[in-house]
């Protein structure tokens, strides 16, 4: 399995427009070949010492695919072109962080 946490930092006041484009996404995404899990999610607080303050203009997204081949796909997939141009100059950061899943087979690269 194949796990992507990425960080998206969205413009000052496109959090709202952003985030209505990202849910009509998310249906499109999980109904691809592979994909095993994908969701949005905003930081919030909660008072949890170890935690580092919210960021307001950070959408997360977690995602799990069967393998690297599917990840690909989804990059190049239709939808993610379209939410990329409907998108367009409200994101304004990104950082993408990719994992295996070290419970099976693992090779470290």
């Amino acid at each position: 399995m194949i796990h992507v946490l990425a960080e998206l930092t969205i413009a000052a006041g496109a959090r709202d427009a952003f985030v209505q484009h990202f849910r009509r996404l998310e249906p499109l995404v999980r109904n691809e070949m592979g994909c095993l899990g994908y969701r949005g999610a905003l930081e919030c607080s909660t008072g949890i010492s170890v935690q580092a303050a919210p960021r307001p203009d950070v959408l997360l997204v977690i995602e799990q695919w069967s393998g690297q081949a599917e990840l690909t796909a989804h990059l190049n997939a239709p939808h993610m072109q379209e939410f990329g141009r409907l998108t367009a100059g409200m994101m304004i950061g990104r950082s993408i962080r990719i994992a295996q899943d070290i419970s099976g087979p693992f090779a470290p690269q």
